[in-house]
């Protein structure tokens, strides 16, 4: 299966109905990136849970205020200098904030306080940001789960939500939620004039159990509520509580999606009648708002729909988004019931324009539409943390804030961040830096977890990457135009096995063979019986020798096998070499393999190479390539965010890259520091990404790095893809 582009302008190799928009002359760009861990105390377990669900700013736009429901706190963070928040430390609200929302200098903070779901509890804690002390309390009529205030009004979704080991997670589960609103004083709130408002009996699905979800307050104080697993929505009138229309959210049919959980990116799957399910919901104006379809109980339509308050549907976005999400190469394939999972969304004024945001849960990602009061227009895609939840707009400081809630650091992995977003005039936005083109049946190009990369050898900016297993039994070869920004992948090419998607590999490497095919290589894994391999492809990617280590080298290995392949020499003193990433069994510490085969007599050789030391993970290389008369190495340690110390280049002549035999002593080669990739990975303003893993110099001379997302497994999505220039 080889899919090529057909050519054309730029235009036409971007989504059709998803373009970025050439004449729109304001973007946001990442500004910064706020660890939350950054926010505990100084003699606090750093592994800690701790996450950032749920933002607000101060009206001065000067101060944001997060929910973090494990600590039972809220957090504070200075954002007077925007590209340099600094921590603001965190309160203690009693109990398990689930929603803020600042009015004036107070935040209005929604806590459970639930002994159990069948007899649930909760309180509007109200906090005084200039103290950083609660001022007040109201008791609620239940479990809280989103609080909103506009004009005067204050509004309240009781969930009482189920409980999901009950009966399947069937409704109706009792007692039954409820809204509840107030009139706002100012900054403050009468509690014993807070009016409950029934919300059961109007569902058709488990009507008795409405289970509010999320709430939000237009500039006439009519207030919109999601009933989310009731598949509902509620419009009431903030001011009288009167409810003033409610209506199914409805169903989509779905068309080129993903559906198997198979470990591949497959669109041409479909699914009618699915319910919308909607999350968060957001007025974009005192007739619209727009809703996010995440799904719970029995849906979830993958997007985001713009209804009339009447019930009427304006704009329903389908899989657009999800497929501009495949283009960009953040689809979660390790989890597609729901899709990229659209959870949160927001809308406010910017300038002349009225924008949209719209939180992909599984992608990590923000789209930002500009509404046209018709169909919406996509101007670009943000990346955030991994799992993105609250999201909050400063207009009058051109900023956009998103949090994320997923804690990998408890087990290692990144932190929650929040990221912090400016708009200005730009040329282009600074993400994405790598997306793909449409292939031969009008869809995108499936990728992500980029391994590997090689130049072409007469074409300035054309290069060649291979994907790793994070998608499974479908490996592949993507050609990528870097002279285009965003680098566009135009062609991938399936590696094939008697005809069929090899199986059983996980490519790491990859370098251009003198008969115009590719040498691949294929990583080991110890426990799932997977060896190192050096694959030789054609130029349509069939597989034409599969070659294995010799059996005594093979069992000293251990997994971080083969991570890079380069070629040296040519004719009979033709040598591939394979960078082994870690120390195996028979290795010396801090020094690992750079094995060498010679195809024209099929022996092995090898050469060792001296790793740096760091004090936490591990150190390993990650690529190697053959440029003139030296190779250049990735050497890098396992570390993300602001653990990472070591992300670097190497070089190490030719001279002393000589091999010999295995079984014999091995000589060590002396390696030199030839660029700190540190400061390249940080340029983005995000945090440092672990895994650098792909480095090459094109036919121009312009050198290249890509970082390989994990496949968007416990990982963001976000690919870094950037031109060095000259070495």
């Amino acid at each position: 299966m080889h899919r090529s582009l057909v050519a054309g302008s730029l235009a036409a190799i971007l989504l059709s109905g998803t373009a970025l928009n050439a004449s729109a002359a304001e973007y946001f760009d990442r500004i910064a990136s706020f660890p939350i861990t950054a926010n505990l105390p100084a003699d606090a377990d750093k592994k800690a849970e701790t996450v950032a669900e749920i933002i607000s700013a101060s009206e001065d736009g000067n101060l944001l205020v997060y929910t973090d429901s494990p600590r039972q706190s809220l957090g504070f963070i200075d954002i007077t200098d925007p590209a340099a928040p600094k921590p603001g430390g965190t309160l203690s609200v009693g109990g398990e904030p689930t929603s803020v929302k600042v009015v004036g200098g107070t935040a209005f903070v929604a806590v459970n306080t639930s002994e159990s779901y069948m007899q649930p509890s909760g309180k509007l804690v109200l906090v005084d940001l200039k103290a950083r002390k609660v001022s007040s309390e109201c008791q609620l009529p239940g479990q809280p789960d989103s609080v909103a205030a506009n004009a005067g009004v204050l509004a309240i979704a009781i969930e009482n939500e189920r409980d999901e080991k009950v009966n399947d997670g069937a409704l109706p589960q009792l007692p039954a939620g409820a809204l509840v609103i107030g009139n706002l004083n100012g900054n403050a709130i009468d509690c014993s004039a807070l009016k409950t408002i029934a919300m059961t009996g109007l569902a058709d699905v488990a009507g008795d159990d409405p289970e509010p979800e999320y709430v939000d307050v237009n500039d006439e104080g009519k207030i919109v509520v999601t009933l989310q697993e009731n598949n509902y929505i509620v419009v009431v009138d903030g001011k009288t509580g009167k409810v003033e229309s409610h209506f199914s959210a409805g169903q989509v049919d779905l068309k080129n999606i993903d559906t198997k959980k198979d470990g591949r990116i497959d669109l041409t799957g479909s699914m009618n009648g699915v319910v919308r399910e909607p999350d968060g919901v957001h007025w974009i104006d005192n007739n619209r708002f727009v809703t996010a379809n995440e799904g719970d109980w029995k849906g979830g339509s993958r997007g985001f729909t713009i209804f009339n308050k009447d019930g009427n549907v304006s704009y329903e976005s389908g899989a657009s988004l999800e497929h501009e999400v495949v283009s960009l190469g953040h689809y979660p394939e390790s989890r597609n019931k729901k899709g990229i999972e659209i959870e949160g969304v927001e809308a406010a004024r910017f300038g002349q324009d009225n924008l949209i945001f719209v939180g992909s849960e599984r992608a990590s990602v923000v789209g930002v539409y500009r509404d046209t009061g018709a169909a919406p227009e996509l101007l670009q895609v943000l990346p955030t943390g991994v799992g993105p939840e609250g999201l909050v707009a400063i207009p009058s400081r051109n900023l956009f804030v998103a949090t994320s809630e997923t804690p990998l650091h408890v087990e290692g992995g990144v932190a929650p961040h929040v990221m912090i977003y400016q708009r200005a005039e730009r040329a282009t936005p600074a993400y994405p830096t790598i997306r793909s083109a449409k292939n031969a049946q009008g869809l995108p190009i499936a990728w992500g977890a980029i391994s590997g990369i090689v130049a072409d050898k007469s074409q300035g900016g054309k290069l060649y990457a291979i994907t790793d297993s994070a998608y499974g039994s479908a490996p592949r070869i993507l050609t990528i135009d870097a002279t285009k920004k965003p680098a566009i992948i135009t062609v991938e090419t399936l590696v094939t096995r008697n005809g069929q998607a090899a199986e059983k590999l996980d490519l790491e490497g990859v370098a251009l063979s003198s008969d115009g095919g590719f040498w691949l290589a294929s990583e080991g894994n110890v426990p799932k019986g997977v060896k190192n391999l050096l694959v030789k492809v054609d130029a349509k990617g069939a597989i034409q020798e599969e070659i294995s280590l010799p059996a005594s080298l093979e069992e000293g290995a251990k997994n971080y096998g083969f991570e890079g392949v380069t070629v040296t020499g040519s004719g009979a003193d033709e040598i591939v070499w394979l960078a082994v990433q870690r120390e195996w069994a028979d290795d010396a510490k801090n020094s690992v393999k750079l094995l060498a085969y010679k195809p024209s007599d099929k022996s092995w050789g090898a050469v060792r190479y001296p790793l740096d030391k760091t004090e936490e993970g591990w150190v390993g290389l990650s690529e190697i390539t053959a440029v003139g008369d030296r190779v250049i190495i990735i050497e890098r340690d396992n570390q993300i965010a602001e653990k990472a110390k070591l992300k670097k280049l190497y070089s190490v002549s030719l001279a002393d890259m000589k091999p010999v035999a295995l079984g014999s002593e091995l000589p060590l080669v002396k390696k030199t520091e030839l660029r700190d990739l540190l400061p390249d990975l940080k340029a983005a303003k995000g945090y440092v990404l672990d895994k650098v893993e792909s480095f090459a110099i094109d036919a121009a001379g312009d050198a290249y790095i890509i970082t390989d997302n994990d496949g968007v497994s416990d990982a963001s999505g976000e690919t870094q893809f950037m031109k060095l220039g000259k070495l």
